[in-house]
């Protein structure tokens, strides 16, 4: 189905379905079932999961994991066979925790170095029309880097812990060529298209200049997006994001440079978070509703 067909298909489809059977032409065992499931993962994703599932509500507090690798949508499976995190995915669970009755705010624990760039702009932007409803606080806890960041700079204020590190605000493409690598071990694609950029960026042959420009294109157009997005939703002047040139910065730097509102170890946090929504004549106790949220962070 994947060689000597006409395909409707993306290139970076395509090349994720041939990295699949790679090992297999290279003589690497793989049984059929194994092969079928992993093919089947990269287009067709998984059932879906119930929208709270994952996420800790205690007392009037909702705690949203956002760790790992995000990606655009659900259904894309790693080597251990565990979901990686979807921008679809989150705004489920956000969406479920902002309308569940007893959550006065939500917190989202916030330990990645970012992940795909298509689908984090649109649910920053759904981040702050929440925002509008109930705070929603980013607790960094402890990397919001990339697109970690863009969301949690989406959120009504960020707190990070005294360790923690938030930044990379830029955008990356990386493609791979091993056309020599090929030729050395006698393999050989022959590549059939229309369209002068359909097989702009195939890892068998040396990259064209028409490639390079729209590489070009595309690292302009998402940077700018990343850029105006944390502007807009963190009050700073375009200018200055773009002067952090993508760097990585400690909680005390990000303070400074106004990345971030608050330096507090986690749990302190949660602590704070919670007293608030005590009820002023006593009710359950903040060591009570911590203890049962404590869970849920990576400390």
């Amino acid at each position: 189905m994947v060689f000597g067909a006409p395909l409707y298909a993306t290139s970076e489809l395509v090349n994720a379905v041939k990295a699949v059977l790679e090992p297999r032409l290279l003589g690497r065992t793989t049984t059929d079932v194994e092969l079928a499931e992993e093919i089947v993962g990269i287009a067709m994703g998984r059932d879906e999961e119930r929208q709270l599932q994952g996420v800790t509500i205690a007392g009037n507090i909702a705690v949203i994991p956002v760790h790992g690798i995000l990606v655009a949508r659900r259904g894309s499976i790693t080597a251990t066979c565990e979901e990686l995190l979807s921008y679809e995915r989150l705004r489920e669970q956000i969406a479920a925790s902002v309308n569940h009755e007893l959550v006065k705010e939500v917190v989202l624990d916030f330990h990645t170095g970012g992940g795909q760039a298509i689908g984090c702009a649109e649910l920053a932007d759904f981040i702050r029309a929440c925002t509008k409803i109930k705070p929603i606080t980013a607790l960094v806890n402890f990397a919001a880097y990339s697109a970690g960041y863009m969301l949690a700079a989406a959120c009504s204020k960020i707190i990070a812990s005294p360790t923690a590190g938030v930044g990379s605000i830029g955008v990356i493409i990386e493609t791979y060529e091993v056309s020599k690598w090929e030729a050395e071990v006698g393999i050989k694609y022959n590549t059939f298209y229309r369209g002068s950029h359909k097989n702009d960026f195939s890892p068998h042959e040396e990259i064209t200049d028409q490639a390079v420009l729209e590489i070009e294109k595309r690292l302009d157009q998402a940077y700018s997006l990343f850029v105006n997005s944390v502007a807009k939703h963190r009050n700073l002047k375009a200018d200055d994001v773009i002067a952090t040139e993508a760097r990585l910065f400690s909680a005390e730097e990000a303070l400074q440079l106004k990345l971030i509102d608050e330096i507090a170890p986690a749990q302190d946090a949660i602590n704070a978070i919670a007293m608030a929504y005590l009820p002023k004549n006593g009710g359950r106790s903040i060591r009570a509703q911590a203890s049962a949220i404590n869970s849920s962070l990576t400390l």
